[in-house]
């Protein structure tokens, strides 16, 4: 029988094409699981047995790509978050219910106008480095991110504050000409960047975005670009210690590898796609035995998204027909296995944002042609593809390589579409170059790529129509004075039921000018190995990551060679 390591690097071959690839890793994880313990009975044992807290131990982890900056307020992307979320502190975070709390701020007041917010530091905060940690670090980062030279797509927020003060070493004050609703939001959002590392450098080209110095959990170790990263424990962490010692995020693009190393047990974690989580998972008793399984609706949802600015999509009636030429439900049941909601606005479905008054848009093929048809389109040369003016309506809709859940989702796009007259051609590009090559310049067609949603109602910097210049989140384009109008109403106003009205009415906006197709709020699916203990349970509404600082490894399960590739 083929050893472990044969079998990936032969699942790996990438002289085999993309499809066959695929099915041959799920062929081989059924391998895999037949090798993977010579002992099972004894490996159950140890599983299942109770351990004390312990301290030491290294947790391997899988992500998709490499982060293109360790400056989290510059990158903008989800692989930076995912490392800088163990590197850096905020002022403010949410605790496990979703509540404020502090971090860095041991309080903080608001002033009878709303106008003006003091944070007070706890004391003896230090860097990494052992630098004292103190408001003018704060004062220092406030400054980076405004800066028009630093191009950070979440300046906005804090493009409103006037005035910025530091009274002393431990206060730090901000001043709003008007009241901001989503301010102290905005302040849990903000990771503090040491001054004396960083004074006088440019964050997009300085080496800290490869080398950085923190002062939360863990600190960078070791960055092998395009294979791994691993953090180590920061004993000056300002939060105290972790328990595990080293954090190891493994670079591998394909989700099909990165289960084969889950079923080798060479990483302890995984995000899963709903194939794995539903079918292939709950079919194998040897793997139930030694993960456990977590599910919940997500903070994020998938959409279609046009650029605004080319046609056809000026023409709202091109947008409306491709909405109800899309069958939704076909894709949460085909691609997700219908782990996942239809919605009909940019909130997660059942918070007191989402709109109950808005429905999906149904999927009505016959409505759709009919718009088309009033659209001035029509099948000239009887090839089934509808033009006008001599031009097909024809487009190309662009994703990131690699997500095969978006992969399938525009190859159910496609197909849907073609049966009412339009054609769209499919490409897949690597992320990074995604992002810098076509959404930074707005050189695409469509998209199909997803928005993380905060616990903060306010979008101002998706959808505004001021937040359009590159590297800003309203790479579509979209411009509706009624939207911007309601988008300022909303960040003035403090009262919950006040705010709920506005963004209610926000998203009718929206749902009427269709901007984007809403295609799925999909849920969070994630296994853990069972050595990994401390986990929350039951998951609070924080999710199932929250207090991982608390997460041990027991010394019995602890794995005693790790084999890097």
């Amino acid at each position: 029988m083929m050893k472990d390591s044969e079998i990936l690097l032969f699942a790996k071959n990438k002289k085999l094409p993309m499809v066959q690839r695929h099915f041959l890793i799920l062929f081989l994880s059924s391998l895999l699981g037949a090798c993977g313990s010579e002992n099972p009975e004894q490996k159950t044992s140890l599983l299942n047995a109770p351990y004390p807290t312990q301290t030491g131990g290294t947790l391997m982890g899988a992500m998709p790509s490499d982060p293109s900056s360790l400056i989290f307020m510059v990158a903008g992307e989800s692989a930076s978050s995912a490392i800088t979320a163990n590197l850096f502190n905020s002022l403010l975070t949410y605790d496990q219910n979703l509540d404020l709390a502090g971090e860095l701020a041991e309080s903080w007041q608001v002033s009878p106008d709303q106008k003006t917010l003091t944070f007070h530091l706890k004391p003896g905060l230090v860097w990494a480095d052992g630098h004292p940690l103190t408001s003018e670090d704060v004062f220092f980062t406030w400054q980076a991110i405004i800066d028009e030279k630093t191009r950070s797509p979440y300046a906005s927020d804090y493009q409103l504050v006037t005035k910025a003060e530091t009274p002393d070493k431990l206060t730090f004050v901000v001043h709003y000409d008007e009241a901001f609703s989503p301010s102290l939001d905005s302040w849990a959002g903000l990771q503090i960047l040491p001054k004396h590392k960083l004074a006088g450098q440019d964050l997009h080209t300085t080496s800290f975005a490869q080398k950085p110095l923190g002062s939360h959990y863990y600190q960078l170790k070791e960055w092998r670009h395009g294979e791994y990263i691993k953090l180590e424990k920061n004993p000056k962490s300002v939060l105290g210690p972790a328990n595990i010692d080293h954090l190891v995020e493994r670079i591998i693009p394909d989700p099909g590898a990165q289960f084969l190393e889950l079923m080798a047990d060479n990483i302890d974690s995984l995000s899963m796609d709903p194939i794995t989580y539903a079918r292939i998972i709950p079919s194998r008793p040897e793997l139930q035995a030694w993960l456990n399984q977590y599910e919940s609706l997500g903070n994020s949802y998938t959409y279609l998204g046009f650029n605004l600015k080319r046609q056809p999509f000026k023409d709202i009636r091109i947008r409306k027909a491709i909405n109800l030429a899309i069958d939704k439900q076909e894709i949460i049941d085909g691609v997700y296995l219908g782990l996942g909601e239809q919605i009909a606005s940019p909130y997660k479905p059942g918070t007191r944002w989402s709109n109950p008054e808005l429905k999906p848009y149904p999927f009505d093929p016959q409505q759709a042609r009919s718009l088309l048809a009033e659209a001035g389109y029509k099948d000239s040369d009887g090839d089934g593809i509808l033009e006008k003016d001599g031009k097909k309506l024809s487009f190309e809709v662009l994703t990131n390589h690699g997500n095969k859940e978006r992969e399938k989702t525009a190859v159910i796009i496609q197909r849907r579409l073609k049966e009412v007259g339009i054609e769209i051609r499919i490409r897949t590009i690597e992320w990074a170059s995604f992002i810098t090559r076509f959404i930074k310049t707005g050189d695409f067609d469509a998209v199909v790529l997803g928005w993380q949603l905060g616990l903060e109602p306010d979008q101002f910097g998706i959808w505004h129509s001021s937040q359009q210049k590159p590297g800003q989140f309203n790479f579509i384009g979209y411009n509706n004075p009624k939207v911007d109008q309601l988008l300022e109403r909303g960040r003035r106003e403090f009262d919950p039921d006040k705010r709920m009205h506005i963004y209610h009415q926000f998203a009718e906006v929206l749902y009427e000018d269709s901007p984007i197709v809403y295609l799925s709020a999909g849920y969070n699916l994630t296994a853990i190995h069972k050595r990994v203990r401390g986990i929350m349970d039951p998951v609070p509404p924080a999710g199932v990551g929250y207090d991982s600082q608390k997460w041990y490894l027991p010394m019995p399960l602890r794995r005693t060679q790790i084999q890097a590739e």
